[in-house]
């Protein structure tokens, strides 16, 4: 039977994460014909965020790890915990978990059926459901209209926190992935599409935590950053040799 790996980024998370274990485990267990395994990624934590999810570990020994890292950034978590994973899907979603959880068993689907190489949640497709301010709403509409006008690209939302891939995918495509904060996410889905791996965007539901700590305009500045490196730098070709 295929396994699939949960991975949840977290940052001083010792209030959050339980709440969302308890209804992530839930759901896996009432929705998933897999074997399945969530990964606490702590990427730095100094409040006990570990120590909770060793709890966890503890009492859902074959279902819950924990890592942790030093260093902080969401993208650098998700590098380690998919590549050191021997699962056959590889998958990340946010720790506040505002996309709605029916949509995994579709975004995970695709990818064992083979239908695709990598999948993600879509907030601005025309049969998505999203509740946010309106503030978020133009920024981010604003920030995936550029991605597609500097690249070139077809997807429609490169930051909702929640992605699959298959794992010979992520094996390929990781050590090509520069960066290790939030533009990780774009990063991923630009190389991908332009080496050629199939996609599939998955309308989702999702809603605005409003305890979210992401600092919106200064996070779309920096990825501004990492777009002008991929369109001046260069994509790579993750399928050249050394």
């Amino acid at each position: 039977m295929p396994r699939v790996d949960v991975i949840i980024p977290v940052l001083n998370e010792e209030h959050s994460l339980p709440r969302c274990l308890e209804r992530l485990i839930d759901f896996l267990e009432g929705n998933l014909h897999y074997d399945w395994r969530i990964v606490v990624a702590d990427n730095g934590s100094t409040d006990h965020t570990f120590e909770v999810a060793q709890r966890y570990v503890e009492r859902y020994v074959d279902h819950v790890e924990v890592i942790y890292l030093s260093q902080r950034g969401r993208g650098r978590a998700l590098k380690k915990a998919w590549l050191q994973s021997d699962a056959q899907v590889v998958s990340y979603m946010d720790v506040d978990l505002s996309t709605g959880l029916d949509a995994f068993p579709a975004l995970i689907g695709t990818i064992l059926d083979g239908e695709s190489d990598i999948a993600w949640g879509s907030r601005l497709s025309s049969t998505s459901k999203t509740r946010r301010s309106i503030n978020r709403e133009i920024i981010s509409r604003m920030y995936n209209l550029i991605i597609r006008m500097i690249m070139r690209i077809r997807f429609k939302d490169a930051q909702c926190g929640f992605k699959a891939l298959s794992h010979d995918a992520a094996k390929v495509l990781l050590p090509h992935i520069k960066d290790n904060n939030w533009f990780f996410d774009t990063e991923l889905l630009i190389v991908a599409e332009k080496n050629g791996f199939k996609g599939r965007e998955i309308p989702v539901e999702w809603t605005e935590d409003p305890d979210s700590r992401v600092k919106i305009v200064k996070t779309a500045l920096e990825d501004l950053k990492g777009l002008m490196r991929l369109r001046f730098g260069g994509i790579p070709n993750v399928f050249a040799s050394d």
